[in-house]
């Protein structure tokens, strides 16, 4: 019986020690796979979201002043009918 006991605490203890093992192998794969990603995504040139939001903003703003230009342009022309010469005579 002292002997079924004493087994029994050492696959224990075996099965304790392999647990923390593999939690620590985890982690360490986890961080290798952060740091890879990390390295992978440095080297692509991307953009921050911040600078995404401004040139967002920059592109909306630029947007609606070409449309309120073109708004004007077609008034002016309207303006400008009239005042031209009739064609073909």
């Amino acid at each position: 019986m002292q002997t079924d006991n004493r087994l029994l605490d050492d696959l224990a203890r075996l099965a304790a020690g392999a647990a923390g093992t593999l939690q620590g192998l985890r982690g360490e794969i986890d961080n290798l796979v952060r740091q890879q990603l990390e390295r992978l995504l440095a080297g692509m040139d991307l953009v921050s979201r911040e600078e995404f939001e401004a040139v967002k903003a920059m592109a909306a703003a630029a947007r609606a002043e070409n449309e309120r230009l073109a708004a004007d342009l077609e008034a002016l022309r309207r303006q400008v009918r009239p005042l031209d010469p009739p064609t073909g005579e």
